[in-house]
């Protein structure tokens, strides 16, 4: 895959040494020539100085053959601008925009450019460690329909089957975290100590699907 990612500051450095260290190769625009020195010598991918709604930019940093975009600037219009020229005048497949405004995230997911919208991320994540008794929103889809929260999971489904709390809940368990990674629960998967749950619900779900969860199953322990 080829992608550009316009904005070299700390997270467009590190998504760029990601993607390379995939094998993918990368470009990456900045409107200072100084940003690029965040990504170093090893760096093997193109930059480009200039603006990221620029289209003589985006074409010198290959955006005609680009699988990916990623507006990841400090300025949410910049984002949304140079997302929506990649989406809409090159095709670029797959785009996301990096957006601090909420509100106006969600109004662009509603458009078809999925946005991580990252003080609200970075808080749900601070009140997660704050409140471990709360469940957190992790994801929301773009029709704001189905989201997967983190819910809080009784110490008696602890050697309890994951299905057996799908079933209880009436609502699938899209993944766990365990040991510090991610993992799909498989058929045979039960709940370990020190699991992180992660559920798929709709909003009307969610309160009897938390309810059912921090409670100990019926003709448990």
């Amino acid at each position: 895959m080829h992608v550009v990612i316009m904005g070299c500051g700390r997270v467009g450095s590190t998504l760029a040494h990601n993607l390379e260290a995939r094998g993918h190769s990368v470009a990456v625009i900045d409107q200072e020539t100084d940003a690029f020195r965040r990504l170093g010598p090893d760096f093997a991918g193109i930059t480009v100085t200039g603006a990221g709604f620029d289209r003589d930019v985006l074409r010198q940093a290959g955006i005609e053959r680009a699988d990916a975009f990623a507006a990841v600037s400090s300025g949410d219009n910049s984002n949304i601008i140079s997302a929506r020229l990649a989406r809409e005048t090159f095709g670029v497949s797959r785009v996301a925009a990096r957006i601090y405004d909420q509100r106006r995230a969600q109004v662009y997911e509603r458009l078809g450019i999925p946005t991580v919208a990252t003080v609200r991320w970075s808080a749900d994540r601070m009140l997660r460690h704050l409140l471990p008794e709360g469940n957190v929103e992790i994801f929301r889809d773009p029709t704001s329909t189905v989201s997967i929260i983190e819910v809080p999971v009784h110490k008696d489904w602890i050697g309890q089957p994951v299905r057996a709390l799908e079933q209880a809940a009436g609502a699938r368990v899209a993944y766990l975290i365990r040991f510090g990674i991610g993992t799909l629960p498989t058929a045979s998967a039960v709940v370990q100590e020190g699991d992180q749950v992660f559920m798929l619900v709709t909003d009307d779900m969610t309160d009897a699907v938390t309810a059912v969860v921090a409670a100990a199953p019926e003709g448990g322990h």
